[in-house]
């Protein structure tokens, strides 16, 4: 049995590379080989989002706090809000982040294929997250 306890692991600001904006990620929990999966809550501030990006085995995002945007390629911006649960299948080119007014917080697990669980793509431009 392992305990990770709250606030034992640093938190790290999203990289510009991949975010646009304030974002925070505090790791949960990403366990030892043969394990794959990976947890971190990340508290996204008004305005700020991922880049594009994909998932080699789907991600799920567990809303927490705030008020948030989502959206797959070719469809339409969904908000999300405490409670819901949203699943992004292999593959499925997305972003999520704050809403414009609104900070955001997650929970995202993910697992990993060979090693790594994202792949990063484009930022997302100011006139497609005002959709």
């Amino acid at each position: 049995m392992e305990i990770k306890r709250a606030g034992s692991q640093p938190s790290a600001k999203g990289p510009a590379e991949y975010f646009t904006g304030t974002v925070r990620i505090d790791p949960l929990f990403s366990p030892p080989e043969p394990a794959r999966v990976a947890m971190a809550l990340v508290t996204f501030e008004p305005g700020a989002r991922t880049a594009w990006h994909t998932h080699p085995l789907g991600q799920t995002l567990i809303v927490t706090a705030g008020s948030g945007l989502v959206q797959r390629e070719g469809g339409a911006i969904e908000f999300i809000r405490p409670g819901d649960v949203v699943f992004f299948p292999p593959g499925e080119k997305h972003w999520h982040g704050a809403s414009p007014t609104t900070a955001m917080s997650h929970i995202a697990i993910q697992e990993k294929l060979n090693g790594s669980p994202v792949n990063w793509l484009e930022q997302v431009t100011a006139a497609q997250y005002q959709g």
